[in-house]
């Protein structure tokens, strides 16, 4: 088992391969009781590429033995969700992202914005 930093850097890697659009970490570990301890956030521009971003952490992380304890929304594409355990990525269309605003939710957490080239 990928230490769980590791595990972001790769999960974010494979987001930057597949022009993820804002890719955000919150680091949750300081945060009492928190059912993991980071999200990583980011967008695509339609169903396909949100599926795409979804597949693209999958396949590398899959690569370093790593599975998904769960996945959902993989059917509509609108907000996948892959849980890690302690690493849990939210890939979303841009307007469900505007719309539940976790990086506000998960205010108290460490927030980091990833530059991209996108």
């Amino acid at each position: 088992m990928a230490q769980t930093p590791a595990l972001v850097k790769k999960i974010v890697e494979a987001l930057e391969d597949n022009k993820g659009l804002r890719i955000v970490t919150i680091d949750l570990r300081k945060i009492e009781n928190c059912f993991c301890s980071f999200f990583v956030i980011c967008h695509g521009t339609s169903n396909t590429h949100v599926a795409s971003l979804a597949e693209s952490v999958e396949e590398k992380l899959n690569g370093i033995k790593e599975k998904p304890i769960h996945i959902e929304g993989k059917d509509t594409a609108q907000w996948i969700i892959l849980d890690y355990g302690n690493v849990v990525v939210h890939v979303f269309q841009k307007e469900q992202r505007d719309y539940y605003q976790l990086e506000d939710f998960w205010g108290d957490g460490v927030k980091k914005e990833i530059e991209t080239t996108n």
